[in-house]
């Protein structure tokens, strides 16, 4: 008794949890990306995904968004270690910066290290992770977790779900999957294990929502591969198909319809050169001996002989079609006859740049072949029927969906409870809100720091939601420089302020408002006593005098920048 009273007592020191598991979500839910979820029992903690989220256009100057991971940094030491599910950026994008700060075992399957070994490369990190490569039905341990990893199918092979077995019982984590028969890549999302899983019933299943709102089952590849080869053999010259560098099975079916129709294929884009490289070399892409040419080839070669592969799907604006589509491409210029097939749907916030490249393209004479209108692309995640199909086979005792806007989230579990599970089982949580689960139950139990931080060039997590908000402000409204110069010796103001505005108003219109300011800001600071001008009065005295007089005189409110110059 004394021996069990000493080892809690020991545990609660350590931080963990005794007899509890906790679910702790740091990205993926109320959203679609940056997917993170921590699961922690007694002293050790795993985490499931790194992913990354492309920024929304008013996320002025941020390239990329990843997970807050302030709570897994306060408790480093029970980090055991990372698992990636699949390849795709939104789970695996975030780990050149997460890394560094959890310099843990990385699991995943063969293909996913892969895909991490380029991008961890690239950061210069790849000597120091330590990566394992786990292949389905192979069961490992960590902590007091016991995982195993199964086969689902996916728009990336080499896609697991995980099987985590815990004292409290058994977690499913569905991973991103779809119910697809005939998949390019052969592995069909291996149910039947779940099914037994579901003999004895799992404890939580965590289960992917992005689709829930779509009736029936998700097409199969296969329909894309025949339009891409109806497309390939009618198009009169070039073919230029843009899709996700990490979509390998889609990068198969274009080399299978070129190699079909008598066409070389050429790869424009840093990161799927990068990729269809690691995946042949791995033995995931296969193409005929001589099949892809340089781009510097092209212009040699007849217009009907050639598939031009290229990045640029959501309309990234350094991506190879979108520089193509802007007349910034080295090698290729759209030409008349040239059919440019999109390859897949934009991503949330993504829609405005992809349709202003599509139009770029239309002008210059392009046959742009998209989604609305022929099925060049279907999605990777299952649809009602298939996200019932997962529910039925594992039987859990609690519900969780993941991966999804709020909207997902809630019709899925809407549908759990549809299918039996209790309403009071079924937890809708969003990034952060932990799920406490003993054998008394499962509850809320807080929450953690959670959100997102910014990347933004070189530097991670420095631009804040004030930079943002002034960067909004500058792209709306502009700003207005006011330069007061103050005397040295006694604090007074010495002459007119200079007022010099961007962005704010037209220059034949600034003058005459621009006196009027330089008068406001010369009444807000004229002090009859003797006690001197202080700069944080100056400060907040010219922002809020001028922020008030432009808006009553031009409804703007530009960003007010005071300069003090002691003179």
């Amino acid at each position: 008794m004394y021996r069990e009273i000493l080892g809690k007592a020991k545990s609660k020191l350590k931080g963990g949890g005794g007899d509890k598991l906790k679910l702790i979500p740091l990205g993926g839910l109320g959203e679609i990306g940056k997917n993170m979820m921590a699961l922690e029992y007694d002293s050790d903690i795993i985490v499931i995904d790194t992913g990354l989220m492309f920024p929304e256009e008013e996320m002025l100057g941020v390239d990329l968004v990843i997970p807050n991971i302030t709570y897994l940094k306060q408790n480093k030491d029970r980090v055991r270690a990372i698992i990636i599910t699949h390849g795709h950026e939104d789970h695996t994008g975030a780990l050149p910066y997460i890394f560094p700060e959890l310099p843990v075992p990385i699991y995943a399957t063969r293909l996913t290290q892969g895909f991490i070994s380029v991008k961890l490369k690239e950061h210069r990190l790849l000597n120091r992770a330590r990566q394992k490569s786990i292949q389905p039905g192979e069961k490992f341990s960590i902590g007091k977790f016991k995982i195993e990893f199964f086969s689902v199918c996916h728009s990336i092979p080499d896609s697991a779900g995980l099987i985590i077995d815990t004292p409290l019982g058994t977690v499913v984590h569905s991973g991103d999957f779809k119910l697809d028969y005939t998949p390019v890549g052969g592995r069909v999302s291996d149910f039947s294990r779940l099914a037994l899983v579901g003999e004895k019933g799992a404890l939580l299943l965590l289960s992917d929502s992005t689709y829930v709102e779509i009736p029936g089952y998700t097409p199969s590849e296969q329909v894309v591969g025949k339009a891409l080869e109806r497309i390939i053999g009618e198009a009169p010259g070039r073919v230029i198909v843009t899709t996700f560098a990490s979509l390998i099975s889609r990068i198969q079916q274009v080399i299978d319809a070129a190699a079909k129709h008598g066409r070389r294929v050429c790869i424009a884009g840093r990161s799927m050169e990068e990729t269809a490289r690691m995946a042949q070399d791995l033995g995931y892409l296969k193409a005929p001996p001589g099949m892809f040419c340089r781009l510097e080839e092209v212009h040699s070669m007849p217009p009907s002989g050639v598939v031009i592969l290229t990045t640029g799907s959501q309309g990234e604006p350094t991506s190879a079609l979108v520089r193509i589509a802007n007349l910034d491409h080295r090698h290729i210029r759209i030409v008349p006859g040239d059919t440019v097939v999109i390859s897949a749907t934009a991503i949330p916030g993504n829609e405005g740049l992809v349709n202003r490249t599509i139009d770029n393209l239309f002008r210059q004479g392009a046959n742009v072949v998209y989604d609305r209108l022929s099925q060049v692309h279907v999605h990777g995640h299952g649809s009602q029927e298939e996200l019932k199909l997962l529910i039925s086979l594992v039987k859990p005792k609690y519900f969780v969906p993941i991966h999804g806007e709020y909207r997902h989230l809630s019709l899925h579990g809407a549908l759990a409870r549809s299918l039996g599970v209790p309403a009071e089982n079924v937890f809708v949580l969003e990034d952060g809100h932990i799920l406490e689960i003993d054998r008394d139950g499962a509850r809320s139990a807080g929450k953690v720091d959670a959100g997102n931080v910014y990347v933004d060039g070189l530097s991670v997590g420095a631009v804040s939601g004030v930079i943002l908000r002034d960067r909004q402000l500058l792209a709306k409204d502009g700003m207005v420089l006011a330069v007061i110069a103050i005397d040295k010796s006694n604090g007074s103001m010495v002459g007119i302020p200079d007022l010099v505005s961007r962005g704010f108003v037209e220059a034949g219109g600034t003058e005459a408002l621009m006196e009027k300011g330089r008068q406001v800001v010369v009444k807000s600071l004229d002090h009859t006593g003797n006690k001197p001008l202080e700069v944080s009065f100056i400060h907040n005295k010219v922002k809020e005098s001028l922020g008030k007089f432009f808006h009553q005189e031009t409804g703007r409110r530009p960003l007010i920048l005071p300069v003090v110059v002691e003179v």
